[in-house]
């Protein structure tokens, strides 16, 4: 399993640089890892929904309600910190077929989830911190958009930028493409516009 200095170095082989022992100590290479790890982790992860980062939440409503348009407003999790709502659960679907109710009215506003509803669950995209728990595939393309996302400040090259950027999009691609093939696909449930087609 990779750990943060892992995928870390792999970006740096990638671009040729020196490797790093940890993401505190006094190099170039570190200092780059230390700011930028996170934020391309979380971009990656924001890109698909991803099995291992997937969680479920059911949402108390906030005691103070949106001002206006909607009568319910609930905060998004934090614990772990939500990256993305990939579905609003409904219990009135099919939830063989779907997590989701194609007819409900819901609206995320900052980090917040307004609704009309008196409940709210949701599931989401995580912010998965454990490296431990990312496949290699994932590791592998975390460590890409790593590579894109320091080449420049690490090579002084655009076109070296460009490039890590191009192949990042690949190793992403290939990554999603197995991810996908894990467990029965969700299927969206047909609402009015797509029913009255037929």
């Amino acid at each position: 399993m990779s750990s943060v200095v892992d995928i870390c170095n792999e970006a740096m082989d990638l671009l040729g640089a020196a490797t790093i022992s940890s993401l505190t100590e006094n190099s170039k290479e570190a200092r780059l890892c230390n700011r930028k790890f996170s934020i391309s982790r979380d971009t990656v992860l924001r890109a698909h929904p991803w099995n291992a980062a997937i969680a479920r939440a059911e949402l108390a409503a906030d005691s103070t309600p949106p001002a206006f348009g909607f009568s319910k407003q609930f905060q998004l999790p934090t614990d772990p910190y939500c990256l993305r709502v990939l579905s609003y659960w409904n219990t009135n679907v099919n939830n063989d077929l779907a997590a989701y109710d194609s007819n409900k009215m819901f609206k995320i506003e900052g980090r917040k989830i307004l609704s009309n509803d008196d409940a709210c669950k949701i599931i989401y995209i995580s912010r998965l911190e454990d490296t431990e728990d990312y496949d290699a595939l994932l590791s592998n393309a975390i460590a890409h958009r790593l590579a894109a996302d320091t080449a420049y400040a690490i090579t002084g090259s655009n076109s070296v930028a460009q490039q890590m950027f191009s192949i990042y999009e690949s190793r992403l691609k290939e990554a999603k493409g197995v991810d996908s093939m894990e467990g029965y696909p969700e299927q969206p449930v047909a609402d009015y516009f797509i029913d009255i087609r037929y």
